[in-house]
């Protein structure tokens, strides 16, 4: 009878103290804030050209290496005294090219390392928090914070929201293509910010006619922006970028 007292009298005790915190869930952590290292420094960065027909507004530095600045076409170079970049009307900026005079061209290779890197960061991100969300279709979607993973293409058919505080982020690995169509606009709510919104894409980006996009694209072949598109972000992928009167600002 005494045990049996004694544990009535532990159980009792055990129901009424407080209950430990819930562990934060993994991808608090693994889903933070992708480092772009140095190629964060560039509004466009790409490997193998950009090219624009006025007229484009670029706010933000544009860089391309390894190849030179025979690649950055259509913004009407004006080289300044030292070489070590040239200027556009169309670029609130500098444009950097691998073929610059000394300290560029090293400057050029660390940031597409950078690049690189962070491409491979964001893609390899394992803790995914939606998984194939909308069957790839995110038009009319609100998107919150974490790690989307598609295993083919996402399209944006009409107006999206990306929607959290302003130290949320988004991470968006698409396996194949990423498009939105013309006219529809992707826009922010709840003091979300483009720089914490990365899109890691396999494919080819296109960007529809008068369309506007938000974030960073992280590419690993090209982006098209068709005419009168917009971004607020950064362009930085692993082949060609091309502009048609397009608006790219960087992110504050």
């Amino acid at each position: 009878m005494w045990e049996k007292r004694l544990s009535l009298h532990l159980s009792h005790r055990t129901r009424n103290l407080p209950h430990p915190p819930s562990p934060r869930p993994a991808h608090a952590v693994v889903s933070g804030p992708v480092n772009l290292g140095t190629a964060g420094d560039f509004a466009i960065l790409a490997k193998s050209g950009v090219s624009t027909v006025p007229q484009s507004i670029v706010t933000g530095d544009v860089g391309v290496s390894p190849i030179g600045q025979a690649a950055l076409t259509g913004f009407a170079l004006k080289s300044n005294s030292d070489s070590i970049f040239t200027e556009s009307d169309q670029v609130d900026g500098k444009l950097y090219a691998a073929d610059n005079a000394s300290p560029t061209p090293v400057k050029m290779t660390a940031a597409i390392g950078d690049m690189e890197t962070a491409y491979s960061d964001a893609a390899g991100r394992l803790n995914v928090d939606f998984n194939e969300f909308g069957s790839g279709e995110l038009g009319s979607k609100t998107l919150a914070p974490g790690v989307y993973k598609f295993a083919t293409n996402v399209g944006i058919a009409t107006n999206t929201v990306i929607e959290g505080s302003e130290d949320d982020t988004w991470i968006f690995q698409v396996a194949g293509k990423l498009s939105i169509a013309g006219d529809v606009q992707v826009t922010l709510a709840g003091g979300a910010q483009a720089k914490n919104i990365v899109w890691v894409v396999a494919g080819a980006s296109t960007f529809g006619a008068g369309s506007h996009f938000e974030g960073i694209v992280l590419g690993a072949t090209s982006a098209d922006f068709i005419t009168g598109s917009s971004i607020n972000g950064r362009v930085l992928v692993q082949t060609a970028v091309t502009l048609q009167s397009t608006t790219v600002t960087s992110p504050a």
